[in-house]
This record gives structure tokens, C-alpha cells and sequence, in this order.
């Protein structure tokens, strides 16, 4: 049964008044990959009466009133994730789809809905307590750059005037900030919870790191930068410490981390009376296209410790990884085959990096994580356990199940962290059973240079792991690919930096038909470098791409082969000094004149096009030599050749 969205709902429990009311920016879908429907459904299990206000029209205040007033408090989120980003590409123009809206409808919630939620209920409910969380909460915590407004905002709790701020995974704070509601000692209990943050005016007695203040941090780009350092340093549940940061006259309190949960409060968790599916409501509306992608995921993991510099992850589930137990997620998977939905294929078994089951290390459990460093980057750390072996065998047993006919591994694969296994038997497994058709790996670019700002791997990794992956594909017969994640425009990438990556692309026969610019979204590291212009481990500076005109060059070279890229690829590589690469050589990225331009595209007779030619399937979605058409069937195969003569440059 879903929860309460109406008074009729109410009153078919028998309910007179909530005890929380949970406000979303997302549509109401009631399955644990969505954090409004995991913590509503804590809160159920604890005893509390939960009644649910999905995407209210903020314009009034109809939509706030519909459940009444709750005897405790109201929850707030903006949904999965951060209202900005849901609304605007990284052009900063206006999306015309929300996935997380029924029928992708655009406009069902605000800008910065958090804060515009959370102003609205003050207005009409004055004093009542209001607890926000989710990631827009926790990414904006701090003072944090907003890119659409290009400059440094305060604290969005400040911002909201809500009580207190839940930051990172929530369900002990949710439950105990509900209890201290309950008993009257809200103030008392948040001087002491871990995972949460408020504002104070008396910071006596408090003791904890004291961060530049908002103003201090909106006026210097170095403090700013040294605050970000600060607070991704503690962000660690065992050796975090308390941070303090001056708001004005008042002062912004983060507690240390929340634990996270251990394997048998996660399967608790999951195995709440989720219905798993969006509620009944939208489906005149088109349903909510959300739930495509998760319906027949499992997620067997939290936390990433490989914490890419551009990824939200590290600040905000964390790096230490906790699982689920395989019995867990069997229970869920024979579940999942009842669902009259299921055809069959178990579309992941995952989570943020879906070959973590293991600490990075023996010693996190006692002294956390190291501070300031990378498990994997740019090189694993020698105390770094490795080990799929838990992994594989729950494989094996969903696979085993009855009506199960594949299970598929969708999220992401940490291909560094796989070839330190000296077994290579999940490596086997993953290209024998799980992949369907296509295996999203993320190399991201090709320059040491680059890849030392984005905390990833050097690229001479991903070519061996390619390597296998063909070489094991062709001996069992498949035809199945590689579709690799590439960035332009990080910080550190120069014009030169993405003339290299054109060039490896060419050599490697890979022609991304997408490729995603860098987006600065709040609370990452890379968006620290982004904003400052400095590296804020190092405080050295870093070239950072910011022109439209600049990112439009670095992308066109990453897809150097379309005929209409090539006026600013031209452009491009003069830039760069690289016009040995015009012409018609073999390492050349464009022809040599206008009019070859033309007449090379005429002689392709549209076959590069991607659409319906030979190098992109039916839909444009080739990836690499060889896309996939409308049915899922390959267009060509790919024809790299892996270890050639090409090297990248390194610095």
C-alpha cells in the first residue's frame, strides 16, 4: 500500500492528522531507489504516521494544506536529484524532459525547490519544525558555488530556514531527529547527532574546525578553495571532525559523519514494504519515466571509495563501502520475478561502482580513510584489497534463480579496481553473462594530465583492460562493445589536452556519438577547480575551459569526424598549433581545404552520419565503430587496435 497522498487516504487508515508530512520535488515513486520512498518508509517502521506531498504547486498554497497540519513536522527534499541540474543542461539552457516527472513534463517544481518548499511552509505553518535532507541538501551544506548563478551562495539551510540539515545517507538521523521532535528535545539532540548540520548563535562550547566564513569564502576564491579542502577531509565517519562555519552573526554547525549502516540494518532497509513502482496517479499522465531504468535493478552497495573529483559520491554516501548480504538481495531478486513486469532480465546489480563489495583497506575500519589521498588514483594503493570473489558467487545464485534468464550489470564497473584482481574470474563472468551488448566503462580522457585532475586512472589502464575485454569477447564467440564516458572541458584540459584525446579516439576507432562537458555541480572538488582556478589539495593553479567558445572547440575534437564540426575543429587545431593534423595524412584529423571537406562528405554517401550508416545504428547512438540499432542488434564491429604505435603525451 503506498502512503497517504490525500485526506481520503488518511481516513482509509483511520487517520486524523500525520506525524511527518514528506514534501518532494519529485514525482511519488514508491521504490528504494529513491530516497523519499526509503526514508518515508523508515519512518513508517518506526511507528510514525507518514503522509506524502509529491511536487506541490509552490505558487500557492493549496497543494501544502491538502494533508492538513502534521503533529510533528514536515521532511523536505528535492527529489534524487539537485533541482538545477533536473532543469538545465550544462549550457545552462532549459531541459525539455524530466524523467523524474510524470510524462517527462518540465516545470512541476521550481528552481532551487528546496529553498522555495521550505520559505512556503514557514509562510503558512510559521514555527513548525522542518527537517530537509537529500542531495541537494547535502551537496549545498556549506557555503558552495552555484553555477547558474555564477557566484558563491551561503548554506542553503540558511537559505530554507529549516531546523536542521540531514546530510548523506539518512536513516538513523531521520529516525532520531523524529524521536527528539516527538520528545521535545530537537536543540539538545542535534548538538550531538553525527550526519547532521544547524545554525547557532552561541557557538560556545562547541568544539570543532572552524571553516572561512560565507563572506570570507564569497570574497576569496583561495579560501574557498581552502574550505573545500577542509570539508571533503573530514568527510569521513571515523576521523571526521566537526566543522564550523560563520554565517554573518551566526554559525553554521556540521556534526561528524553518520556510521554508515552496517549489512544488516542496509537489508533491513530494503526489504521495507516498498510497492516498487510510481503511484497509481500518473498513470493517465504517462507514468514516471524514472522507474524504467530502476524497476529490475538491485543494489547491493553503497559508498565509493574510488571518489572521482567530478562525482557527488565521496561527499555524500561517502567512500567507505558497505553491502547488502547475498541472502538480501536473493530474497529481493526472487521477489522481483513475481512481478507481472518481469520478463526475465535482472537489468543490474549494482550500485555506485558495482564491483565494490570489500573495504579498500584493512585499516579504514579503524583509522578511516586517508586523508587527502586515493585508493586508485592515479595509481592503486599497495595496502588495497582486491577480491570479487563474494561478488561472483551472488552473481552465480541470482543467476541460478528460477525465471531468471539474464542478470545484467548496468552501473558503473571500476575497470582499474577489476585489473588488480589477479583472478579473472568475475573479469570472465562480466563478458560471458552480464553484459547486454554494451559495457558503460568510464576512461573519461586520455591525458595523464587531465585524468590527475579528475582523480582517475592513467589511460594506459583502460587499454589493457580493452585489451582482454575484446580478446575474451572474441573467444567465446560475442559481439558485444565498450561504450566509454568521455569529458571535455575538466579543469586542467587545455585545447592540446583534447587534441590528444581526438587523437586516441582516432587511433582506437572510437566515434562518441555523446560526449558530456564537464558540469559544475555543487559540493564536488572539480567544481572547487572550476570556480577558483586552483587545485584545492595542492592551491596551485589549474586552466580551466569556461567560455562557451572554448568548450565548444574541446568537444568538436572529440567528434572531429562530423562534417559540421570541421570549420572549428580547423579552428581548434591552429589554436593549438597542431596543423600538421589538417590534411589528408593518416594521423589527420580533418581534410585539408573546404572544398575537401565537402567533397570527403559527399564521397561517405552519410555513412559516418550516425544514422543508419554503417558506423551508427538506427537511432545515432553509435559509440564506438559500431552502434546499436533500434532492435539492439549491432551495426559494424569495432576496429581498434589496441597497443599500436600510439602513445599518450605525458606531462
Amino acid at each position: 500500500m503506498f502512503l497517504p497522498i490525500s485526506k481520503e487516504d488518511m481516513s482509509a487508515r483511520g487517520w486524523t492528522q500525520c506525524d511527518f508530512i514528506f514534501i518532494t520535488g519529485d514525482a511519488y515513486v514508491d521504490h528504494p531507489t529513491f530516497g523519499t520512498a526509503i526514508i518515508s518508509r523508515v519512518l513508517e517502521n518506526a511507528g510514525y504516521k507518514v503522509g506524502i506531498i509529491a511536487q506541490p504547486n509552490w505558487r500557492t498554497d493549496t497543494d501544502f494544506l491538502k494533508l492538513g497540519t502534521p503533529k510533528y513536522g514536515f521532511m523536505v527534499n528535492a527529489g534524487n536529484i539537485d533541482s538545477m541540474v533536473a532543469h538545465y543542461t550544462v549550457a545552462k539552457k532549459p531541459r525539455s524532459q524530466d524523467a523524474y516527472s510524470p510524462g517527462h513534463k518540465m516545470g512541476l517544481r521550481p528552481d532551487r525547490c528546496l529553498t522555495v518548499y521550505c520559505k512556503k511552509l514557514r509562510e503558512i505553518f510559521r514555527d513548525i519544525p522542518i527537517i530537509v535532507g537529500g542531495l541537494e541538501a547535502s551537496l549545498r551544506r556549506f557555503a558552495h558555488y552555484d553555477y547558474w548563478a555564477d557566484r558563491v551562495f551561503p548554506s542553503v539551510l540558511s537559505d530554507c530556514m529549516a531546523d536542521a540539515l540531514i546530510f548523506g545517507m539518512g536513516e538513523r538521523q531521520t529516525v532520531k531527529i523524529a524521536d527528539a521532535i516527538k520528545d521535545g528535545n530537537l536543540r539538545e539532540v542535534l548538538r550531538e547527532l553525527p550526519g547532521v548540520c544547524y545554525f547557532t548563535e552561541n557557538p560556545a562550547g562547541i568544539k570543532g574546525l572552524t571553516l572561512p566564513s560565507f563572506e570570507i569564502c564569497r570574497d576569496s576564491k583561495e579560501k574557498y578553495a581552502e574550505a573545500c579542502r577542509i570539508e571533503y577531509d573530514e568527510q569521513d565517519a571515523v576521523r571526521g571532525k566537526r566543522l564550523i562555519q560563520p554565517h554573518g552573526k551566526r554559525y553554521l554547525v556540521q556534526n561528524p559523519p553518520m556510521p554508515p549502516l552496517d549489512t544488516t540494518e542496509m537489508d533491513a532497509v530494503y526489504e521495507l514494504p516498498y510497492e516498487r513502482y510510481y503511484h497509481p496517479i500518473y498513470e493517465s499522465m504517462g507514468g514516471v519515466p524514472a522507474i524504467e531504468e530502476v524497476e529490475f535493478s538491485i543494489t547491493h552497495n553503497r559508498g565509493c571509495f574510488g571518489a572521482c573529483n567530478f562525482c557527488s559520491i565521496a561527499f555524500h554516501q561517502g567512500r567507505q563501502v558497505t553491502v547488502r548480504s547475498t541472502a538480501s538481495v536473493l530474497r529481493e531478486a526472487e521477489m522481483l520475478t513475481r512481478n507481472p513486469h518481469f520478463k526475465g532480465y535482472i537489468h543490474d546489480v549494482g550500485g555506485p561502482t558495482a564491483n565494490f563489495r570489500l573495504p579498500s583497506c584493512e585499516k579504514q575500519q579503524k583509522s578511516g580513510l586517508c586523508k587527502g589521498k586515493k585508493c586508485l588514483a592515479p595509481t592503486p594503493c599497495k595496502n588495497l584489497q582486491v577480491d570479487h570473489r563474494e561478488y561472483v558467487e551472488m552473481l552465480r545464485q541470482v543467476r541460478a534463480l528460477p525465471k531468471i534468464k539474464k542478470v545484467f550489470i548496468r552501473s558503473g564497473v571500476r575497470f582499474d579496481y577489476l585489473m588488480e584482481d589477479e583472478s579473472r574470474d568475475f573479469f570472465h563472468e562480466l563478458v560471458k553473462y552480464h553484459v547486454s551488448g554494451q559495457l558503460k566503462v568510464a576512461p573519461e580522457h586520455c591525458s595523464a594530465a587531465v585524468l590527475d585532475r579528475m582523480g582517475k586512472p592513467h589511460i594506459e589502464v583502460y587499454k589493457r583492460f580493452a585489451n582482454e575485454f575484446y580478446k575474451y569477447t572474441k573467444s567465446i564467440g560475442k559481439e558485444q562493445y565498450l561504450v566509454p564516458y568521455l569529458m571535455s572541458s575538466h579543469p586542467g584540459s587545455t585545447l592540446r589536452d583534447a587534441v590528444e584525446l581526438a587523437l586516441f579516439l582516432k587511433h582506437e576507432k572510437m566515434r562518441p556519438e555523446q560526449v558530456q562537458d564537464f558540469y559544475p555541480t555543487p559540493g564536488t572538488l572539480s567544481t572547487a577547480m572550476y570556480y577558483t582556478g586552483l587545485d584545492p589539495h595542492t592551491m596551485k593553479p589549474v586552466f580551466t575551459p569556461k567560455t562557451a567558445h572554448e568548450k565548444q572547440m574541446q568537444r568538436a575534437l572529440l567528434q572531429y569526424f562530423r562534417p559540421q564540426n570541421r570549420a572549428i575543429v580547423r579552428e581548434a587545431l591552429i589554436k593549438a598549433g597542431r596543423q600538421d593534423l589538417i590534411g589528408s595524412g593518416p594521423n589527420c584529423l580533418i581534410p585539408g581545404t573546404v572544398a575537401d571537406t565537402r567533397g570527403d562528405f559527399r564521397k561517405t554517401n552519410g555513412k559516418n552520419s550516425g544514422k543508419g550508416g554503417r558506423n551508427g545504428g538506427k537511432n545515432g547512438v553509435c559509440r564506438q565503430n559500431g552502434g546499436r540499432g533500434k532492435n539492439g542488434r549491432s551495426n559494424g564491429r569495432p576496429k581498434s587496435r589496441l597497443g599500436g604505435k600510439w602513445e599518450p603525451k605525458r606531462r
